[in-house]
């Protein structure tokens, strides 16, 4: 970046990194710092009865407030686990007759959000505050770019924070410094999937790993991004979903699959959608969508749990109850439910009057399976608060899904609505090679009509199909959203470290 486009402070402190140069002093060591504690470890575990145990202690930290005059300075850092204050005095960190380190470097030349490094002993200060009286002081990282102020009061709270998203999502790395309740967000994040590991670890499951560039985006409705595979010079697409190759598994003879997939769609964004996303898909042998339900139930009781220590979890305005079993409706019976309406009987021609009676602005091209879609989704959807398995979907709405054992045009599929918005979705998966086929051929019909979701045929995955693919119940779960519940955030932009933006007008 020029000098002209660079603020004052930015100025100033280029102007100081220069003198520390001048100085001698290294403002960017070589990376090797034998941290021992970090703060709140330290503010955890020191008693008058353990306090030998911190008689010698090294920490490192971003510096977040630097107070003090004359001879002492407080200065509070953060490290990865909380912030804790240091007590600086110049008699102790120049302990000789050269007292540059302290008159030049801590007094002048140090900034917030610089990086620093520091021996000493804890104690405890009259104020009461758990801090480290420092015997050495080393610059571990020169700032040249200032934090944004947060105003914090005597007891830590933050009552003037950093809320702009455009500032927060683009540089994250400065909000996560800034505003710790989000790292919190992340931190819960990793723990809620490594929790859904161990429970799918424990009940015998393998995970693994599946193609993200495929020559056919199958697994999904949806519109995919396209790209180009030089080296073999076909177009290649990034996945939609990876069910497709799972169930490749489940044939080739694994019992129980699973996979974290990175997941790409080329449509729209909002505040619980973004064109990239994860979503946990898993497939099981000789289980149905009854047997899948069960198991649902009990990991979203367990996730609740591990997160929050009760099944009761604030999502906004509502307590959602995690607690098993979940509410079971069909997908007719919640559009009556909801709208008064029966539309079970309905044709494409009465289901598309019936959009329009209802106001539901809806394509020209969308087959019966998307009009019921969207009359659930206008009429239905956000009213189901508590976790709901919305359950028996029409034929028309699932290409890969069984044809119900009982119930004439419906398939065995459920859909997990908690809060207003689906979190899961699951069959008892399509193992006939000749109705799949047939399903497909119904799918390119749709993509004929303008429908630009549609299915591709996947004639490998058919393939695969006449080898022979045992019964098999499978799941996708959408862990952005699952986060955004169990973290009670409310955009999904607020549970992904770096949402899609717009590129910045940089000079």
């Amino acid at each position: 970046m020029s000098q002209q486009h660079l603020s004052e402070q930015e100025l100033i402190r280029r102007d100081k990194l220069a003198e520390l140069k001048e100085l001698g002093i290294d403002p960017y060591p070589a990376p090797l710092f034998p941290v021992t504690h970090y703060s709140e470890d330290i503010k955890a575990q020191y008693t008058e009865e353990t306090k030998e145990k911190f008689a010698n202690v090294t920490v490192a930290g971003r510096i977040m407030t630097n107070n003090g005059k004359g001879k002492v300075f407080f200065i509070k850092i953060q490290d990865s686990k909380g912030i804790i204050q240091l007590y600086v005095r110049r008699d102790d960190i120049c302990p000789g007759e050269d007292k540059t380190l302290f008159d030049t470097v801590v007094k002048r030349l140090i900034d917030l959000g610089d990086i620093v490094g520091v021996t000493g002993h804890v104690f405890v200060t009259h104020t009461g505050e758990i801090s480290i009286h420092a015997t050495s002081f080393t610059l571990l990282t020169k700032a040249l770019k200032p934090l944004p102020v947060v105003k914090r009061d005597t007891e830590g709270n933050v009552f003037d924070a950093v809320t702009d998203p455009e500032f927060r999502y683009r540089q994250r790395y400065a909000d996560l410094i800034i505003n710790p309740e989000v790292k919190d967000t992340f931190v819960k994040r990793s723990r809620i999937i490594n929790t859904i590991r161990d429970f799918l670890n424990g009940q015998g499951a393998l995970e693994v790993d599946t193609p993200v560039l495929q020559a056919i985006p199958g697994g999904a409705a949806a519109r995919p991004f396209t790209t180009h595979h030089n080296a073999l010079d076909i177009p290649f697409y990034l996945r939609i979903a990876n069910e497709l190759y799972l169930k490749r598994l489940i044939v080739a003879g694994f019992d129980w699959v699973y996979e974290f997939s990175r997941n790409f769609r080329n449509e729209g964004m909002d505040r619980t959608h973004n064109p990239e996303f994860t979503v946990l898909e898993w497939y099981t042998a000789y289980k149905d969508y009854f047997w899948m339900m069960e198991v649902t139930e009990k990991l979203f009781e367990k996730l609740a749990i591990a997160i929050h220590g009760t099944t009761d979890v604030q999502v906004g305005e509502n307590i959602v109850s995690f607690k098993a079993p979940f509410k079971r409706i069909s997908i007719f019976d919640a559009i009556k439910e909801n709208s008064g309406i029966d539309v079970s009987e309905m044709d494409e021609e009465q289901l598309r009057a019936t959009c329009a009676k209802l106001n539901i602005s809806v394509k020209p091209g969308l087959g019966k399976g998307k009009l019921i879609d969207e009359l659930f989704g206008e009429t239905s959807e956000h009213t189901y608060i508590q976790p709901t398995f919305i359950i028996d979907y029409p034929v028309e709405m699932s290409p890969l899904t069984k044809k119900h054992r009982e119930k004439a045009g419906l398939v065995e599929r459920f859909e997990l609505m908690v809060n207003g918005k689906e979190i899961a979705n699951a069959y008892s998966e399509l193992n006939d090679p000749v109705d799949q086929r047939e399903r497909f051929e119904d799918q390119v019909k749709l993509m004929e009509r303008g429908d630009d979701e549609a299915m591709y045929i996947d004639n490998d995955f058919l393939r695969s199909l006449e080898y022979g693919m045992p019964p098999t119940s499978g799941i996708g779960i959408g862990i952005d959203r699952l986060v955004m519940l169990l973290t009670n955030q409310p955009s999904i932009q607020d549970v992904l470290l770096f949402p899609q933006m717009r590129p910045e007008n940089n000079p």
